[in-house]
């Protein structure tokens, strides 16, 4: 069980940190006001990041997760 919420927990914390880089972004660039093409909405914005994240996580946990003391 301890080890399923390790594997869980890795893409989980990579997609909402994604999604809160996506919301940081919106509102620090500007993107509400419509300035930005493809991130004008919010919640494209974050589900995109949030995707982002869950790659990154995939790519991260290939290499050496044996090893891994999180």
């Amino acid at each position: 069980m301890k080890i399923k919420f390790r594997k869980l927990l890795r893409p989980i914390l990579f997609i909402i940190g994604g999604a809160i880089v996506g919301l940081v972004y919106y509102y620090l660039v500007g993107c509400e006001n419509g300035s930005c093409p493809l991130t004008s909405n919010l919640w494209l914005t974050m589900g995109y990041m949030g995707l982002v994240g869950g790659i990154l996580s995939a790519v991260f946990s290939k290499g050496g997760s044996e090893t891994c003391n999180m």
